[in-house]
């Protein structure tokens, strides 16, 4: 047993900080973790389903003027769709800016 005397300076919570630490440190693992190793896996998907979205909105929209994939008058609308979705890009990244 512990003999504490007047004026002694023992600390009863001394001992609750090592699991604390033990806590913060697990949890900075599983951030590093999310940040360097499945944020860049989920940034590829999404960059992927953008990819795919864009691709059908083009196909729907040249199709419907009667335009059919394949054919170069296809390849020419997708490829004026990209330039107009650029320039509007570029448009709403210089309105942020302001």
């Amino acid at each position: 047993m512990t003999k504490l005397s007047i004026g002694s300076t023992a600390n009863p919570l001394t001992g609750s900080r090592v699991p604390f630490a033990l806590l913060i440190v697990v949890l900075m693992a599983f951030g590093l973790y999310a940040i360097f190793v499945t944020g860049p896996a989920m940034r590829a998907v999404a960059q992927a389903n953008l990819d795919r979205a864009l691709a059908d909105e083009n196909r729907a929209f040249c199709e419907k003027f009667g335009m059919r994939v394949g054919t170069s008058e296809f390849v020419a609308c997708s490829q004026e769709l990209t330039v107009i979705r650029t320039k509007q890009t570029d448009r709403d990244n210089e309105a942020n800016m302001l």
